[in-house]
């Protein structure tokens, strides 16, 4: 929200309510209708899509810097995606999707700085897919790791290896060999249950193009201040 001019935010001010998140808790389901829109103030929110036997992988993250249930801007009443808090407890300040919709009737510049976001998150879930099909799991798992640490904001960060599966769509064993080689490359160490990030810069240089034009395309539309207030601490230059 803090993308947002003192005007927007003043329309919808009246309507926004706290609400607060468990990890794991869902914030939407794929298929029930949207209820409301969350705009996360702490945690971070994936985003999985499934397939018809269950399994679920993650495409993308939402943290501070967004917000859940963008598909009412887009005509949309239903969500596309399951939508869970990881990593950490969530907060969120909460809006009905009726009072979204005349907020957004009444103002265009609240319009366009919403959708501007969810232009972001595309170039985001985007970059996912190419990176699932031209990158190693070590190349994958650098940059998993780097969208998490930019939104958790610390540097120890809760990530198990079913976070992981859920990420990088691959076995047990691979996950451990990549984290063994990122730990080889001393970007991270590995402990139980958790990832300590211990060389930032060793990570991004991991990731390779992996990382990083999503979080510019945000500091282009919003500013560089901007998006490293909200934690997205990439390069911009």
């Amino acid at each position: 929200m803090a993308t947002l001019t003192a005007q927007d935010l003043a329309l919808l001010e009246p309507h926004l309510e706290p609400v607060s998140f468990a990890v794991g808790d869902a914030v939407a389901l794929a298929g029930a209708a949207i209820d409301g829109v969350y705009f996360l103030e702490q945690g971070i929110a994936g985003v999985l899509d499934s397939l018809d036997d269950d399994r679920r992988y993650a495409v993308g993250l939402v943290g501070a810097e967004g917000f859940i249930g963008w598909p009412i801007l887009l005509g949309d009443d239903r969500s596309p995606y399951d939508v869970r808090i990881r990593a950490e407890e969530g907060r969120a300040l909460r809006i009905s999707a009726d009072a979204m919709r005349a907020a957004i009737d009444r103002s265009p510049t609240l319009h366009l700085s919403l959708l501007r976001f969810v232009h972001v998150f595309m170039r985001q879930m985007g970059r996912t897919i190419v990176s699932s099909l031209a990158h190693s799991v070590a190349c994958r798992m650098a940059r998993w790791i780097l969208l998490y640490h930019d939104r958790v904001r610390e540097d120890e960060i809760c990530m198990t290896h079913e976070e992981f599966r859920l990420m990088l769509g691959v076995r047990r064993s691979s996950v451990t060999d990549a984290l063994h080689r990122l730990e080889e490359e001393r970007a991270i160490r590995s402990i139980r249950g958790k990832v300590l990030v211990v060389d930032r810069a060793g990570l991004m240089a991991l990731a390779g193009n992996t990382y990083g034009q999503p979080e510019r395309d945000y500091a282009r539309l919003f500013g560089v201040e901007m998006a490293k207030q909200v934690g997205l601490v990439g390069s911009f230059e």
